[in-house]
């Protein structure tokens, strides 16, 4: 077995392709609208899903708007520079909701940003995203 996507439920495809695409560099791999039961699917990532796990952005017809609930963390992203890469989110007009620095308590380097739809989204400085949140 291996990991294939994460869902998310988006209030507007558009937008979410735009933030994904624009703001993260990530590429739109496929879409597909179903006119039967009114939704479309957007697949985005670095790579194709033959390669590795990408996010599918699911945009149910004439809704909006979703409530998170608080069950649902973060996506994790590894960048070789997170600094550098908070840099070009906010130049992309990408919100920065936690600036870059040493986690609590320890000293992996994360940041968070978050997509139109409030979605967090943590950047882990890639020298040490395997370590874990550790000190």
């Amino acid at each position: 077995m291996r990991f294939l996507h994460t869902m998310l439920r988006v209030g507007s495809l558009d937008s979410s392709i735009a933030f994904y695409t624009e703001v993260l560099g990530m590429k739109l791999l496929r879409k597909h609208d179903n006119e039967e039961y009114k939704y479309t699917l957007a697949f985005v990532g670095y790579a194709d899903e033959s390669e590795q796990a990408v996010i599918e952005l699911t945009h149910n017809w004439g809704t909006s708007e979703y409530d998170q609930g608080t069950a649902f963390g973060h996506i994790a992203l590894g960048a070789d520079d997170i600094y550098a890469t908070c840099d070009a989110i906010r130049k992309a007009g990408g919100n920065i909701t936690r600036e870059p620095g040493p986690v609590k308590g320890g000293s992996t380097e994360i940041a968070f940003v978050e997509d139109p739809d409030g979605y967090k989204i943590e950047l882990i400085q890639a020298s040490s995203a395997s370590k874990g949140l550790q000190g």
